[in-house]
């Protein structure tokens, strides 16, 4: 049986590596995408310790000669793409009055464009046979925050892409969802990275942000990556091949609150 192929975006952060390695697990094969070159090369040494089929590109979402590229380099090894995970996202942590226009385009080029980017640029190689495209989400489609204007509107705007290619693409057999997580520790939340930055005030390395955004969590824990990459595996299956234009919320309740 010819092993089916995922793309996926950011491979080399919380989410795509834990995504990459349940996909692993399962026999697809696995194309890595990301800027950070030394971390690609680790989780790819990775994968192949577990006998995965894996390669990897570099790839800038935000640029569509980098989508072309990583794409031809993705079907030349491969020779086709089945499942696309759009990952990549940027996050500043500032209201309205502190937000610059460079914030708003950095966080809406990355999530938003750089998903449309790569439906674009790979859903031609699904149309024979099918497909499936997972966009990455939040909490913030459901509950936006004063906190992060260019992040509610980005997340937000994934939603309206999600349906509009669900509908473009569903005569071909291709699904497109979207996947939002709510409170998972990882480094977006924790660390101070270019792409989030976080500071004593935000991080939850700072026991008392810690606890208001566990206070929040109704089932009692932050959720995990493994926890993200369940759901995706999902809907990547057979067992979903009715589902398409949906938002599926996984955040141990905390949207109820």
């Amino acid at each position: 049986m010819n092993k089916k192929v995922i793309f996926i975006t950011a491979a080399a952060g919380a989410m795509g590596s834990s995504q990459a390695q349940i996909f692993s697990k399962h026999g697809y094969k696995i194309f890595l995408t990301d800027i950070d070159k030394k971390k690609l090369i680790s989780l790819e040494k990775k994968l192949k310790i577990q006998n995965s089929e894996v390669s990897f590109s570099l790839l800038d979402v935000r640029s569509e000669s980098s989508w072309k590229n990583s794409v031809s380099k993705c079907i030349k090894e491969f020779g086709q793409i089945d499942i696309l995970c759009n990952n990549a996202g940027a996050n500043y942590r500032t209201g309205f009055d502190d937000q610059t226009l460079e914030m708003w385009n950095n966080i809406i080029n990355i999530g938003l464009t750089g998903s449309f980017l790569g439906i674009k640029s790979t859903v031609d190689f699904m149309k024979k046979k099918g497909g499936v495209i997972i966009n990455l989400g939040s909490l913030a489609t459901l509950k936006s925050s004063e906190s992060s204007p260019g992040y509610s509107s980005q997340k937000m705007g994934l939603i309206g892409l999600t349906k509009s290619t669900a509908l473009a693409y569903a005569k071909y057999g291709i699904r497109c969802n979207v996947v939002s997580p709510g409170h998972v520790d990882t480094p977006f939340i924790r660390s101070d990275k270019n792409y989030s930055p976080n500071d004593w005030t935000t991080s939850i390395d700072n026991p008392e942000n810690y606890n208001k955004r566990l206070s929040n969590i109704p089932l009692g824990r932050f959720l995990n990556p493994d926890d993200i990459a369940k759901t995706v595996f999902f809907l990547c299956s057979d067992e979903a091949e009715m589902i398409t234009g949906e938002n599926f919320v996984i955040d141990g309740g905390s949207s109820l609150v």
